[in-house]
């Protein structure tokens, strides 16, 4: 009894000394590199007590403990001594564990890349800061599967299990939300964001509509923005090369209370560049506050606009191109953008398990042009015709999403529907084009008097969707995808001339409604993972296909059916990651152009193709100094069924479809020199064929890119050497079917390129 009563005795004296021992510390949890707060971090001391941060990233945890341990899903960990202190300030860097990094584009809610049944890519903050680039396409062409088309002055095309094209098989996205209206495609969309906005870049391969509705076909490129920073702190930068670019960026933000704020933006412009008449300016401006009322409360504001003009030199042809003859006839082609993007999101946490968010967007975008490829000869060597254009709509949305998790088989629903209404106005008239003899150069046009219109119409274009996606764990380690939604679209189309051939279709109204599945699976045991997935892909009509022309022709959205299996594995202790995925993607009532027995063509659904690939990608980082790469693909592209204007095409590869394309890099960041590193990238496109009849080839190009950096304090100084080797190549080649020099177009990749930058960072350091 005596010495129970002393251990008794004992044990409560070591306890009331714990507790006065105990003491209150807190702080603030965020990204190293955005420096965004990290909502829901994990904050344990060594007696796992644990506090959790808030929607500001703030925690407070009382502890008698001297370490705590600060965890978040997609970062490392990190363990820090608190004897000395009761603030701190935790910056966690992106976990090097491919598998468990965090992707929202798979099903519009956070999750694992390893849960999710879908070939998914991330560009992540770190790879944006060590690249530097001041296109898209760098970044985006180290994604196996992915080809960016430089076009030149930030405009492009795209390949995603797709041959290089222009058509509308893509929807790019910010912040899940489509930069442009369905009908209103622009292959060049992407010059239309602000890259200094971008936290991190998601890619989807293959259809997505079952969530992000039309476009959403061969992939979808979404770009998330970056959110008020925790701390005050920002950058300016500036950048030149010997090409005749120059940049400048800036950023800064800061949170006060409730309220945080970001505002970023640069300017760019080329003059003097290697191609003749190939200057350019853009102004990219973008602000987000992030008003925080509560805990479980965020409203998100968000200002964009982009005022862009390129001179529109055109492509070379072939003999120019073997001659490297840079000059062009153009002088006054061009094209002209200004996008404006206001949105509004709302998102209220219920509970642990059930969450909302609705969002407001409006769009005012117009694109004009004198266009270079509207350019067509006469019967008069020295006059030529054209034509200059305006397409432009303005769009008011809402997007309602709720997000409900259940314990049963761990399942979440999820559940959206929107609407869309965008007015568009196309606006074309016709100009004659004078040449000079001498100078073989297109000096001046004239429109004739009064204006000959070619187009004046308005289309009101609508859009209400529904989607249902729902998600289960049937066993340990394995989890089932399915989703489904439904698009109503419909176009009003009020054409403002007398129709003719060349004003368009007599004023009608078109409706098109669209059921689009997809269901999926994943396994993941121990590292390594498979998945499973058939999905849906489609898009409807553009405007321009179903309308320009004197017949209206009885058009049906495209369709993809899409199946594919892939797999990731993780190993020698997450040094080595590979990633693989297969498919197999039928297109059904592709619009083509069909001749009638008139002599005119027409839009009509009679096209069919299948796709045909594999895309791998492997990563292997032996130490923390140095990463190897390897993203790739093998496809192919053939043509099942198609007819274009009395030629059949059936049987035959897709033109500007390479069978092989890839990108390597080595990355080199010395540990005796922190802040040091150095990059080596290879880019390899192969052979493809340059008509649809496979008579002529191009052979395709490899390219080389040094980049090396080096930070100390707030400064940081870059050197990129693109094209190092100084290749001659083309970024896109095609014939026509016809003959003749003039039927080749070849556009021309950059030269050398050596970039110099210099940038100051200020606030919080990590």
């Amino acid at each position: 009894m005596k010495k129970t009563l002393i251990y008794t005795f004992f044990i409560l004296t070591t306890l009331s000394v714990a507790a006065q021992n105990k003491r209150s510390v807190s702080g603030k949890v965020y990204d190293a590199l955005s420096k965004e707060p990290l909502r829901s971090a994990s904050i344990t001391d060594a007696h796992n007590n644990t506090a959790v941060s808030n929607a500001n990233g703030y925690f407070s945890i009382s502890t008698a403990d001297n370490k705590v341990t600060v965890s978040f899903s997609g970062y490392e960990s990190f363990t820090l001594s608190i004897e000395k202190t009761t603030k701190l300030t935790v910056a966690l860097t992106q976990s090097n564990k491919e598998l468990q990094q965090v992707v929202v584009s798979a099903n519009r809610t956070a999750e694992k890349r390893s849960e999710a049944p879908v070939a998914i890519s991330t560009i992540s903050k770190q790879t944006m800061e060590d690249t530097k680039a001041n296109r898209l396409d760098q970044l985006l062409n180290k994604v196996s599967g992915v080809f960016m088309v430089n076009l030149g002055n930030e405009q492009h095309e795209m390949s995603i299990r797709q041959p290089m094209t222009t058509k509308s098989v893509f929807l790019y996205m910010e912040d899940g939300i489509p930069i442009r209206t369905t009908g209103v495609y622009n292959h060049n969309a992407l010059l239309e964001m602000n890259m200094t906005s971008a936290k991190r870049i998601e890619v989807i391969k293959g259809p997505a509509s079952a969530l992000y509705g039309a476009e959403a076909i061969a992939g979808a490129v979404n770009i998330i923005t970056q959110a008020s920073p925790a701390y005050a702190n920002g950058y300016v930068s500036t950048q030149f090369n010997n090409n005749g670019y120059k940049r400048i960026d800036a950023q800064a933000g800061t949170s006060l209370g409730k309220w945080g704020i970001i505002a970023n933006g640069y300017y760019a412009n080329r003059t003097n560049g290697p191609v003749d008449f190939s200057n350019f300016h853009k102004s990219a401006f973008s602000v987000r506050t992030d008003y925080k009322p509560n805990d479980r409360t965020t409203w998100t504001n968000t200002f964009a606009y982009v005022d862009y003009y390129s001179d529109m030199t055109g492509a070379l042809d072939s003999l120019k191109f073997s001659q490297r003859n840079y000059s062009t006839p153009h002088t006054f082609t061009f094209r002209s953008v200004n996008a404006l993007r206001i949105k509004s999101m709302l998102n209220h946490q219920w509970s642990s398990s059930s969450e909302t968010s609705v969002s407001f967007m409006y769009r005012d975008n117009s694109v004009k042009q004198n266009p270079s490829y509207s350019v067509g000869s006469t019967s008069n060597p020295l006059v030529y015709k054209g034509q200059i254009n305006d397409n432009s709509f303005s769009t008011y949305a809402l997007f309602v999403q709720h997000t409900q998790k259940f314990r049963w088989l761990n399942s979440k629903l999820i559940a959206g529907a929107s609407v869309d209404i965008s007015p568009q106005t196309y606006y074309a008239k016709f100009i004659w084009i004078q040449k000079d003899a001498a100078t073989a150069k297109y000096v001046s046009y004239t429109s004739p008097s009064p204006d000959s219109l070619l187009s004046n119409y308005k289309t009101g274009i609508s859009n209400l969707a529904s989607y249902v996606d729902y998600e289960m764990s049937l066993v340990k380690g394995v989890k089932v995808v399915a989703a489904i939604r439904y698009d109503a679209f419909t176009y009003d189309f009020k054409n403002q001339l007398p129709v003719t051939a060349s004003s368009g279709t007599p004023s009608t109204i078109n409706t098109f409604n669209r059921v689009t599945p997809k269901i999926g699976l994943t396994y993941n045991h121990q590292g390594i993972g498979f998945y499973a997935n058939y999905s849906e892909g489609y898009v409807p009509p553009q405007i321009t296909e179903l309308y320009n022309s004197t017949k209206v022709p009885y058009l049906l959205p495209q369709t993809f059916y899409n199946y594919e299996i892939g797999g990731w594995l993780s190993l020698a202790k997450n040094k080595l990651y590979a990633d693989w995925s297969l498919y197999q993607m039928n297109g059904t009532n592709e619009i083509i152009s069909v001749k009638q027995t008139d002599g005119t063509s027409v839009n009509q659904n009679a096209g069919k193709t299948k796709h045909l690939g594999i895309e791998y990608g492997i990563t292997y980082k032996p130490t923390t100094e140095w990463m190897l790469r390897l993203s790739a693909t093998n496809a192919k592209h053939t043509y099942v069924d198609n007819v274009v204007k009395g030629i059949d095409f059936s049987g035959k590869e897709m033109s500007a479809a390479p069978h092989f394309t890839s990108n390597a890099e080595v990355m080199y960041k010395p540990n005796y020199i922190p802040g040091l590193r150095f990059g080596v990238e290879w880019q390899h496109q192969g052979a493809y064929y340059m008509d649809d009849m496979n008579l002529f080839k191009y052979e395709g190009f490899d390219v080389i890119n040094l980049r090396a950096g080096y930070a100390i304090q707030h400064i940081e100084i870059w050197v990129n050497a693109l094209n190092v080797f100084n290749q001659y190549y083309s970024t896109f080649a095609s014939k026509s079917t016809g003959t003749g020099n003039a039927s080749y177009a070849f556009n021309l990749g950059d030269p050398r390129e050596i970039t110099l930058g210099i940038s100051y960072k200020f606030g919080k350091k990590n």
